[in-house]
């Protein structure tokens, strides 16, 4: 398999300042990106504003978020900012055309130019509806749980806080606090749940479906899953990054429906790495039994039994990957596809870089013949567990891709512009975001 990777026109306008991130909505074509006390949100369709969010914090936007499972015709986004707070944030605008047509293909333009009236009338298009405050410093992640029940948010206070939708409809913005988990030693970086996908709740006989992870200053991921009687708890400890663990993804397409979901990390030590959870099927499987299928036990049978008697919920997770390096500084932000499973990273040197994972056919044949890996490809190994290490090499690089600037996040997201044709809603680019203000997309060609 090969890469090219190749600039696309940049969105416009330029924001001349430093932006923190750009993410996708998972179904529209609109990308929110974070950035002084504002959110700016462009059309994916036309490459250029759609409307801004501004007013809401008193100092800069780290990050957002969309909230899922709500309708076509209403559209809300949840931002975290340095003055400790979350601001949640509801659509106004022409709700006609976001119930028009199919919600994948649908087209949206940008309103508004670029005049002081037109971004007066971008602001009245969002409200904002409610502010979450407890964080006693700056909030630098914000991540909805699939469903859209829970919202996480993490900060530098060494804290991350979940809170539960508890509101009476849609269109009732109503939270409260059901956590606060205050385990990790240094400022807690990032936060994710567990994609909705198949294999996820092969371990269903012990937890709740939710898992959450988080990455911290202490150079530490944790796992978090719900307990029987509420309680949030840590399962698990990832130790291995020797620097800030910037951020994390989970496996959005397992290649194996009955394995839980790996988890990407990325950190200031220069590194990507992948994390495996232990599986043993036959826990599995009692697990399933004595729970009825149902978490009967787990769920409301541990009441009356004293805590010295209840299961162990504690994980073995291990580290199956450690991506080839590619970068000489940094590691900021990492994204994994879940349409061709490739991952690509960017960070504090400016570089963009693209890997595959190697199947065990291809990798094996690599080493009958004898070749060099050392600079591409990780040395298979397997666990005590079964854990099977895996092998990655880099297909292609950018560097200066932001010239001079550092790259603050990357995103795999779907093109809705003319230039993706017949394959509109289906293709994708890269998305990276710098200090230099300038949102640039980028074609990602790949032949095999």
């Amino acid at each position: 398999m090969g890469v090219e990777i190749e600039p696309l026109p940049v969105f416009t306008p330029d924001l001349f300042q430093r932006a923190w991130a750009s993410i996708p909505h998972p179904t529209l074509p609109l990308l929110a990106t974070a950035h002084a006390n504002s959110v700016t949100v462009f059309s994916l369709s036309t490459l250029s504003k759609h409307s801004v969010l501004t007013g809401g914090h008193s100092r800069s936007v780290r990050t957002a978020t969309w909230q899922p499972g709500v309708p076509p015709h209403r559209l809300r986004l949840v931002t975290g900012s340095f003055d400790a707070s979350a601001g949640l944030w509801s659509w106004n605008g022409d709700k006609d055309a976001l119930e028009s047509g199919e919600r994948l293909e649908m087209e949206v333009s940008a309103p508004h130019n670029n005049s002081k009236e037109g971004e007066e009338e971008d602001e009245e298009d969002w409200e904002f509806n409610l502010v979450l405050e407890g964080h006693e410093n700056e909030v630098k992640g914000v991540a909805f749980s699939p469903s859209g029940q829970y919202l996480a948010t993490c900060s530098r206070d060494k804290t991350v806080w979940i809170w539960e939708d508890v509101g009476a409809d849609d269109e009732d913005d109503e939270w409260e606090t059901v956590a606060v988990l205050n385990e990790h030693d240094g400022d807690v970086k990032a936060v994710a749940w567990c994609p909705d996908v198949p294999g996820r709740n092969s371990v269903r006989g012990k937890y709740s479906a939710d898992v959450l992870a988080s990455t911290s200053y202490d150079n530490t991921v944790r796992i978090w899953r719900e307990e029987a009687e509420g309680e949030w708890v840590c399962v698990a400890v990832l130790e291995g990054h020797e620097g800030t663990v910037w951020g994390l993804q989970w496996e959005p397409a397992p290649k194996r429906e009955d394995k839980f979901p790996r988890l990407m990390t990325f950190s200031a030590d220069g590194t990507l790495r992948v994390w495996t959870l232990r599986q043993d099927q036959d826990e599995v499987e009692d697990g399933e039994e004595e729970s009825g299928g149902g978490n009967k036990l787990f769920r409301s049978g541990l009441g009356g039994i004293p805590n010295t008697m209840k299961r162990s919920i504690r994980e073995e997770w291990d580290c199956t990957a450690v991506l080839p390096k590619a970068h000489t500084r940094e590691i900021y932000s990492a994204t994994w596809s879940a349409k061709t499973g490739l991952v690509a990273s960017a960070g504090s040197d400016g570089t963009i870089a693209v890997y595959a994972e190697e199947d065990k056919t291809t990798a094996d044949a690599t080493e009958e013949k004898g070749e060099d890996n050392t600079s591409s490809t990780q040395t298979p190994a397997t666990s005590t567990n079964g854990n099977t290490s895996s092998a990655w090499k880099v297909l292609a690089t950018v560097p200066n891709s932001h010239g001079p600037y550092e790259i603050n996040h990357i995103t795999w997201c779907r093109r809705f512009d003319p230039g993706a044709g017949q394959r509109k809603g289906e293709e994708e680019m890269l998305v990276t975001t710098g200090d230099d203000g300038v949102i640039r997309p980028w074609q990602v060609r790949i032949s095999t």
